[in-house]
């Protein structure tokens, strides 16, 4: 394989990885990679043994793990942090990745894991996004609507 494509392939999974969070697809990742989507389908699934779909939840799960161990949010606030818009697909993905559903998942953890860290610390220290739905990934957050910074 060419080393341009394997260049594209890999800033697309980068990519990836970055903004899981975000609404990705197919012809997304593809332009990323500068290839035609069907043409990026077949090479991604070549390279990491698995589709960009795939990929992507593995990774949100992933993370999803990481918060429902580490915090005290609810199982909805993380499949909508994690990228997911239907807390019944976040479920039934979880469950086919680990075996286990995500309340199990989280309700193991809270009896046999550490202390949990409050909610409102991980979205503070942006341990997690929340976002609005068409808002700018790239933005900053005002702290008080409307409000302007006085010194």
């Amino acid at each position: 394989m060419p080393d341009d494509l394997r260049v594209g392939l890999r800033r697309a999974k980068d990519h990836a990885d970055r903004n899981f969070a975000e609404p990705l697809t197919l012809e997304d990742l593809a332009a990323v990679a500068t290839i035609s989507k069907y043409h990026f389908l077949r090479l991604f699934r070549v390279v990491y043994g698995r589709t960009p779909s795939a990929y992507l939840s593995q990774r949100r799960v992933e993370r999803a793990q990481d918060l429902l161990r580490t915090t005290n949010l609810t199982v909805t606030e993380v499949c909508h942090a994690v990228g997911y818009s239907s807390l019944g697909s976040f479920s039934s993905g979880f469950t086919a990745i680990t075996g286990e559903t995500p309340s199990a998942f989280q309700a193991r953890w809270a009896r046999d894991g550490a202390p949990r860290i409050p909610g409102c610390y991980v979205f503070m220290w942006g341990l997690a996004e929340r976002r609005s739905p068409g808002s700018d990934p790239n933005s900053a957050i005002e702290e008080k609507p409307g409000g302007a910074v006085h010194s």
